[in-house]
Parts: C-alpha cells; sequence; structure tokens
C-alpha cells in the first residue's frame, strides 16, 4: 500500500519558487545608515512568504519562512552571538509563516489584516528580543537597550508591515484563482 504525503511536489515547488522570490525581493532595500546593525525596509520581500503560508498553511509556511532565514544568513550573515543567529533568522521569519494559522481564503479582510499584523508582529518580537539581550551595547551612551531595540526594530519593521499589507491586499483574489 502506498502511503499518502502531505507534502506534494507542487507544494515544494512552491515553496522554493518563494524562497526565491523573497530572496530577489530583499536585495530591493531602501538604503539609509539607520539599519547598521541589520534590518531594512524592502521592495515587498515578505509577500511570497504570506502568500506560501495563505495558499498551504501556518506549519508548511513556518518552515518555508525559516529556510528563507538561514538563506538569509548565508547571504549576509550579521550576528552578535551564536543565540541572535536564531533569533534574527530562522526564528524571526519562520514567524512570517504564522499567517497561514490565521489567514484563508474564508479570511474577511479585517482578519487578513490582523493576521498580517500578528505574524509580522511576531517577526518583529524575535528582532526586539535579539536587540535588547546581544545589541544592548549598541545603544547610544545613556539610551535604555529596551527603547533601543524597539525603536531600532520598528524603524524597518512598521514600513515592512504597511508594505506587505497593502501589497498582498492587491494580489489577493488572483492568489485565491490559482489552484
Amino acid at each position: 500500500m502506498e502511503r499518502k504525503s502531505s507534502i506534494s511536489t507542487k507544494m515544494l515547488v512552491e515553496g522554493a519558487m518563494m524562497i526565491a522570490i523573497a530572496t530577489v525581493l530583499s536585495f530591493l532595500k531602501m538604503k539609509t545608515p539607520l539599519w547598521v546593525n541589520g534590518g531594512s525596509v524592502t521592495a515587498g520581500s515578505m509577500i511570497p512568504l504570506l502568500v506560501f503560508a495563505y495558499r498551504w498553511g501556518g506549519t508548511k509556511g513556518m518552515f518555508v519562512g525559516a529556510v528563507y532565514g538561514i538563506i538569509q544568513f548565508m547571504i549576509e550573515p550579521y550576528a552578535a552571538h551564536p543565540l541572535s543567529v536564531i533569533l534574527d533568522y530562522p526564528l524571526a521569519f519562520a514567524m512570517i509563516g504564522t499567517f497561514g494559522y490565521f489567514a484563508n481564503k474564508k479570511s474577511t479582510t479585517a482578519q487578513v489584516a490582523v493576521a498580517a499584523t500578528i505574524a509580522l508582529g511576531m517577526r518583529f518580537m524575535a528582532h526586539f528580543l535579539s536587540g535588547f539581550i546581544f545589541f544592548a551595547s549598541y545603544a547610544p551612551e545613556g539610551t535604555n537597550p529596551v527603547v533601543y531595540s524597539l525603536i531600532y526594530n520598528g524603524s524597518y519593521m512598521v514600513p515592512e508591515l504597511v508594505i506587505s499589507t497593502v501589497i498582498f491586499f492587491l494580489i489577493r483574489k488572483p492568489i485565491e484563482g490559482i489552484r
């Protein structure tokens, strides 16, 4: 008897394509000296990860996000500590996949917006924790490391959330038509 797998060739190919597209989009970023310790506002690099999670669910979305995070570390490694690598790369980007737990074709516009906020908010939390635990020494003198991490990471994550949510809404209907 042949065993039925929950992993299809179509899902694997789509996951690889979304990782590749997200990686290419990650190179299209706003240049600023503000984010010298990592982080950036990109041309919607989170969209392919959101689309994958929306189509295939949270668990598979988290896996694809984690793989994307590992690739990001391989391309532009930046770490203050070995544990900061885990927080800033596979864990942070795996959180994008949680979108698939909260949004699907039956979700209202408001539910999708909340799902995107949760997913990118969880990515923010991973970067925020890494920021004040491992990058505290980068805070300007007299600045609380928690406040520094909040402002630093929020300065690129809030625009990423807005860009990702707006673009997702623009492409949501065509995505739903794909089988």
